[in-house]
């Protein structure tokens, strides 16, 4: 599969007790602060899951793009799918998909080799999708939005692996799903009422409204060895659901264990 499934960025009103409840609940730990966010009105934290990351973003002034999404989900919520291209020529390709579909770029930059490319959300309903490359284009190493490389002594997989699969609330899962699945160049696949679309390492599953939050990156499922420890420090925390589910950050956060 030509797109990896490389960074998750959720939206919160403050960022630090968000980024100390993740520690303490999954054992990920922050590898990065990148400045170039403040150019948007926010501060940030990035986080290895595996080779994969997890970033929040917190607004640090007023009217801006973060803020007015905190306003429109009423909360903590997600809030871009990124993903990291094996060529530039399959972002180009994807790139030109979007447009013939209609969808806007929200935002495009390239600072020498690295090139990031930022589709509306407006025109994708539940969230940013974003998708980048760069000349090494290696889905386990470097990565620009972390400063390249320096992250790895960062990993630990003591509880939590990986990333498997990122849930997108919406009024019509099928023809959102089927919107992804152009822009991304798959083929989109139904299993229940959900439409899931497979990436390289994990699938985006597109469903209906599950709560009055409106369409929004509601759930996020991990791959983890310790789902008892997992349970225990969220239920100290005070973020354990029913049916052993994790409510952070206005995400619902699912565990399958990994041998």
């Amino acid at each position: 599969m030509p797109l990896q499934l490389r960074q998750i960025c959720l939206v919160a009103e403050t960022l630090q007790p968000v980024i100390e409840d993740l520690t303490e609940i999954f054992g990920l730990h922050p590898c990065y602060v990148d400045p170039n966010v403040a150019a948007f009105g926010l501060e940030n934290t990035l986080m290895p899951v595996g080779r994969n990351f997890l970033e929040v973003v917190a607004p640090v002034q007023s009217n801006t793009a973060a803020g007015r999404y905190l306003e429109r989900r009423n909360g903590d919520g997600g809030y871009m799918v990124i993903t990291q291209a094996d060529s530039k020529a399959t972002q180009l390709a994807a790139r030109k998909r979007a447009q013939d579909l209609g969808v806007r770029i929200a935002h495009e930059v390239t600072r020498e080799d690295w090139h990031l490319l930022q589709l509306h959300p407006g025109d994708l309903e539940a969230a940013f999708l974003e998708i980048e490359t760069d000349n090494d284009n290696d889905f386990t190493g470097r990565w620009m939005p972390v400063g390249g490389r320096g992250w790895e002594d960062k990993v630990d997989q003591t509880r939590t692996l990986d990333f498997v699969g990122v849930a997108l609330q919406c009024t019509d899962p099928k023809a959102l799903a089927s919107k992804w699945a152009g822009i991304m160049g798959v083929t989109p696949n139904q299993e229940g009422d959900d439409y899931l679309v497979p990436l390289n390492n994990a699938d985006l599953r597109f469903t209906g409204l599950k709560d009055e939050r409106g369409p929004g990156l509601s759930a996020i499922t991990l791959a983890v060895v310790d789902p008892d420890a997992i349970l225990s420090a969220a239920e100290q925390r005070g973020y354990l659901g029913t049916a052993h589910h994790i409510d952070i950050a206005g995400i619902r956060w699912h565990l399958e264990r990994e041998s």
